[in-house]
């Protein structure tokens, strides 16, 4: 099983892998108990969107640690996949807009993946 830190690298790299953009990641610790790290990425089609998603739980359940839950595999436009210690959120750039998770979760400016 993964900490936390670790399980982050992992989940960034499998975005990164099918060309995810515009990657945030946010530690959220102190705002929430539910988890520690919320991974936002997006994607330009329902397609990637999905293709995204299965490598993220492909890669982290190679390392042994199997998602708690993913929900909106289906028709792709935001899909959640919950790795306990790392909540991740892929999502069409339309619908990221709409919802603003960013700033609903964020008390300062979230990190771009890239700047880690």
């Amino acid at each position: 099983m993964l900490a936390a830190e670790p399980l982050k690298e992992l989940v960034v790299a499998a975005l990164q892998e099918l060309k995810g953009f515009d990657i945030r990641v946010m530690d959220v610790r102190e705002l929430t108990t539910v988890t520690d790290f919320m991974v936002i990425a997006s994607g330009s089609s329902d397609r990637q969107v999905k293709a995204m998603a299965r490598n993220v739980v492909e890669k982290a359940k190679h390392a042994g640690h199997s998602p708690m839950g993913v929900e909106g595999d289906r028709g792709g436009e935001w899909v959640l996949i919950d790795l306990y210690e790392v909540v991740v959120h892929v999502m069409l750039p339309r619908v990221r807009d709409f919802y603003q998770l960013e700033k609903l979760w964020s008390t300062q400016s979230p990190t771009s993946a890239s700047m880690q």
